[in-house]
């Protein structure tokens, strides 16, 4: 089995190495991952300038691990987290069988994804036809990577093991999180829908000059850290997160919202003929 690993923390995150630890008992594993952290830019993409990539010696990472498992491959990218997944398998890596990208420090659940770095270089996975993982646990301070480590390396053998049958199959994009706590505490694993909005932003207005500034120039910080839990629907990643569950969300691209066109055809009725036909004034 080949395996692209991706990340949004950073070639030298330890969650990244976590991941190629125990992905690599399953098969060959491609590291190509952002050279610093690029965590909240969602899918972006370099699109008018170069993108640096680096060899990066892997010894120093893993050190102590046994010999015999399958080879490591490892690049970094002076880019965002799609660049890496569209360069690893575009020109660096060709193709695979497996895209994953994490572990992150943090969790992605509900509308978070939209902003996620790990999500959006799952996503150029998943539009290249290829089952994808993207995986995280939910603690940014101390986490644990431990639980969510075993889980990805479990999960790409489950899928090695079935890969005539899910050969057959559409593709998918899982979006996996997984408890900040001890293997022991997790209460199981669930199946789950994306939740609401999990974080909100916050905006601090930064003062002081610098050499180069000009008076009328403002200077201001966005956080996502305000916690908005309220309405945590059960069932929902964000609810399964909280109860210590491993949450498991399948996830596609439809944007679309279908159900919404009638009242829309309603609210543009005539709209049509007062654009081609202006009045004469």
């Amino acid at each position: 089995m080949k395996i692209l690993l991706t990340n949004d923390d950073g070639i030298d995150a330890p969650g990244l190495w976590a991941a190629v630890r125990s992905l690599r008992q399953v098969g060959e594993v491609c590291v190509v991952a952002p050279l610093k952290e690029q965590s909240g830019v969602g899918a972006a993409l370099t699109l008018h300038g170069t993108v640096e990539v680096r060899e990066v010696a892997i010894d120093p990472q893993l050190a102590g691990d046994s010999p015999g498992l399958f080879d490591i491959v490892a690049y970094s990218v002076d880019g965002t987290p799609a660049d890496s997944c569209v360069l690893a398998l575009e020109k660096l890596v060709g193709k695979v069988d497996l895209v994953v990208s994490g572990i992150n420090a943090g969790s992605n659940t509900g509308w978070d994804v939209i902003v996620s770095g790990t999500v959006g270089a799952a996503l150029q996975g998943y539009f290249r036809g290829y089952h994808t993982i993207a995986i995280s646990v939910g603690g940014v301070r101390s986490p644990i990577f431990d639980g969510a480590a075993r889980l990805v390396g479990l999960m790409a053998r489950r899928l090695d093991e079935r890969r005539d049958e899910l050969g057959k199959q559409d593709h998918f994009l899982l979006n996996v999180n997984v408890p900040n706590v001890a293997l022991d505490k997790i209460a199981g694993l669930k199946v789950t829908t994306l939740g609401g909005r999990s974080y909100g932003e916050s905006v601090t207005e930064r003062f002081g000059q610098s050499a180069a500034s000009v008076d009328d120039i403002k200077r201001y910080q966005i956080s996502r850290n305000v916690p908005m839990s309220a309405n945590v629907v059960e069932g929902s990643d964000i609810w399964a997160l909280k109860n210590n569950h491993v949450s498991i969300t399948p996830l596609h691209i439809a944007l679309g919202h279908q159900e919404r066109m009638p009242e829309v055809e309603t609210l543009v009725a005539g709209l049509s003929d007062q654009l081609l036909k202006p009045d004469a004034s």
